[in-house]
Formats: structure tokens, C-alpha cells, sequence
């Protein structure tokens, strides 16, 4: 299986109120990043058989948005596994049923996200787990045939952006005038 953990886009800040937090949606610089990723995705030739959100605002939109752009035709199924107060367990227990997914993405929040990418990259040994940093917008793949999980990319906003404004350039030659 490809597992592609996303964490959501941004989503200005943070509420002080949690259950305003929940509703908190993604911002214009959020937006404007998914369709770029979209783009980017697209361009890899990746596409989901299932997608799988967090159950908050920020998360489903960035899924809505991914899935839109790369053609998704399903729904998006939404996951307490995924919340920002879910464990590990819990995240694997939505992988095993999601098993039969060629290729999955799930979006989500940090810190459990980096959590749940550290602990499947290295088998857990003394509750230690690899450090990698997800920004907001970054997007990972996992390969997790046989039993190991293999980290094949991580593209961080930053990446995505320099590969958009790549993918987007004109191919015809300017032409200088006298």
C-alpha cells in the first residue's frame, strides 16, 4: 500500500476556544496551496483510491480540495483516528481497515501525525520513533508493502512551490527585442 500523510494546509491561528477551534477553516494561503499541491500531485501521476480526513473543518477542506483536483470520485470518509487527540493505535487500527487501498491518503493534524510517520518508519524499540518535521501543507509517502514501511518522499510547502512555479512556466522561448 502508498500511504500519502498530509497535514492540513494552513489555517490562520489558532482559536483559544476548542470548539471554535474545530470550525477553524483553511485560509486564502491554505487554498491557494492545496490547488498548487493538486498540481503537483497531478503531475506525479498520483491518485487515491480512498481518502481519509480528520473530522475538523481545515482537514476535510484540504481533502476536499486534493481530491477535486486529482479527480477523486469517491467519498471522503472521515476518521476520529485522524483527530489531533488520537493515538497511535488508533491510526492503525484505521490502516487495517483501509487495507485493501492501493493508495490512501490521509490528512490530518501535528503533532500525531509526525508521531504516527516517526513510529511507522522505524519499528517501535524502546518507544523510540524517527524525527521528521511535517509543516502545514507537507505531504508524505509511505510505502508499507510486506509489513515495512518505507519512507519514499516528503514534499514540504516550500518544495511543492518551487515545483509548481516549474511545472507552470511557459515552454516556448522568449524572444528579445531591439
Amino acid at each position: 500500500m502508498n500511504l500519502y500523510l498530509l497535514r492540513h494546509a494552513s489555517a490562520g491561528t489558532r482559536r483559544i476556544n476548542p470548539l471554535l477551534d474545530v470550525k477553524r477553516p483553511l485560509d486564502k494561503e491554505g487554498k491557494q496551496h492545496c490547488l498548487q499541491l493538486a498540481q503537483v500531485l497531478g503531475a506525479l501521476n498520483v491518485q487515491f483510491d480512498r481518502i481519509v480526513s480528520s473530522p475538523l473543518k481545515r482537514s476535510l477542506q484540504t481533502a476536499s480540495l486534493i481530491g477535486t483536483e486529482t479527480a477523486y470520485d469517491g467519498q471522503i470518509l472521515l476518521s476520529n483516528a485522524l483527530a489531533p487527540a488520537s493515538t497511535f493505535s488508533d491510526f492503525q487500527k484505521l490502516l487495517h481497515e483501509c487495507e485493501g487501498s492501493e493508495n490512501l491518503l490521509v490528512v490530518g493534524h501535528n503533532p500525531n501525525l509526525t508521531s504516527f510517520l516517526g513510529t511507522l518508519i522505524v519499528p517501535a524499540v524502546d518507544q523510540a520513533s524517527a524525527h521528521v518535521r511535517l509543516r502545514k501543507g507537507s505531504i508524505a509517502r509511505v510505502n508499507s508493502d510486506r509489513g515495512n514501511a518505507v519512507l519514499q518522499w516528503l514534499l514540504d510547502p516550500r518544495t511543492v512551490r518551487a515545483l509548481y512555479a516549474t511545472s507552470t512556466k511557459s515552454s516556448r522561448r522568449k524572444i528579445s527585442r531591439k
